[in-house]
């Protein structure tokens, strides 16, 4: 998420880090794994295309499905686009570049949006067998134990999925969304959010602290191999097989966590809710009051396909669809 890598860059300090190498684990994948994977693609709607278009009577819609991690092969993809993109009218993403530096003095004021300030840290919340494990993970990442301690268990869980050659990395989230913010100003086209950073703030706080927690500790072994993981999922993104990437995320989790197929089923469930079809369905809203004018929706390419995501739920209300290039 856009979002969580701005805070990971705000809130750890920039040091040297180390080129990341992971590999892609397709390749390891057994038979059985490969099988389950071709199964749930099968009935995925708009599974492949980073670049599509919407059109209905006069509004035209160019979606974008972006990659928050910075990423050398962008450079292209963004040279590719920029004639097309450059005559849009507005640029709508998560949330803007703007909205974002604004939250940040917030922050500074009251960091307990994504710390604990007061109360148990997560030493005293999580068995300690976990914890032991997500200090050495913390370790990996250069991050202090003590730091780890004092973040709000989403905020941990989420830091601990970057890899480590990322997480220290000052240019980490110089993804897509934030060369195309960069295109919108130089042509000067207005930029809006689908979604405000409180409604962002709201969805992780849906659960207690000590819930966070617990979920967190089911976690814990997921966050092995992350380099890997990485490699595997972003590979998938620039072949435009967007599903493909989120299906692979959600085996290997499952894979790596240890945890029962059904305990899995239900974490796995909860995080496709909250910050895929919720939000898509929140975005909608906005998408549909668009009208008469060329946008560019640039978002997750997550958000992008499946019976829940944001190009079927345009077919449905009336939009024609076409796959563009990328």
């Amino acid at each position: 998420m856009r979002l969580f890598l701005f805070l990971t860059c705000l809130l750890l300090p920039a040091t040297a880090h180390a080129a990341c190498e992971g590999r892609d684990l397709i390749e390891d994948f057994t038979p059985e794994l490969q099988a389950e994977l071709d199964q749930a693609l099968i009935n995925w709607p708009f599974s492949e295309g980073n670049h599509w278009v919407a059109t209905k009577g006069y509004t035209v819609l160019h979606l974008i499905g972006t990659m928050h991690l910075n990423d050398p092969r962008m450079d292209a993809i963004v040279a590719r686009l920029t004639p097309t993109l450059s005559q849009a009218d507005a640029f709508y993403f998560e949330v803007t570049q703007e909205e974002m530096n604004a939250w940040e003095q917030e922050l500074a004021m009251d960091p307990s949006q994504i710390l604990i300030t007061s109360g148990p840290t997560l030493i005293d919340l999580l068995p300690e067998e976990a914890w032991t494990t997500l200090s050495s993970a913390l370790a990996e990442r250069g991050i202090p134990s003590w730091m780890g301690a004092k973040m709000r268990p989403w905020f941990l869980g989420m830091t601990l999925t970057m890899p480590a050659c990322l997480v220290q990395d000052p240019d980490a989230n110089h993804g897509l969304d934030a060369r195309l913010t960069e295109l919108a100003k130089e042509q000067g086209i207005p930029q809006f959010s689908l979604e405000s950073i409180e409604e962002l703030m709201a969805m992780f706080e849906i659960y207690t602290i000590e819930e966070q927690a617990e979920s967190l500790a089911r976690w814990v072994n997921s966050y092995e191999n992350s380099d890997d993981q990485m490699a595997t999922v972003t590979n998938a993104y620039f072949e435009e097989n967007h599903a493909q990437s989120i299906e692979l995320g959600r085996i290997m989790a499952r894979e790596y966590s240890g945890m029962s197929p059904e305990v899995f089923a239900e974490e796995w469930s909860a995080f496709e809710q909250h910050l895929l079809i919720e939000r898509n369905n929140n975005w909608m809203s906005h998408l549909l009051n668009i009208q008469d004018q060329t946008a560019v929706i640039a978002v997750g390419a997550a958000h992008l396909g499946g019976k829940h995501g944001l190009l079927n739920q345009l077919q449905q209300a009336g939009y024609t669809l076409t796959r563009s290039a990328f």
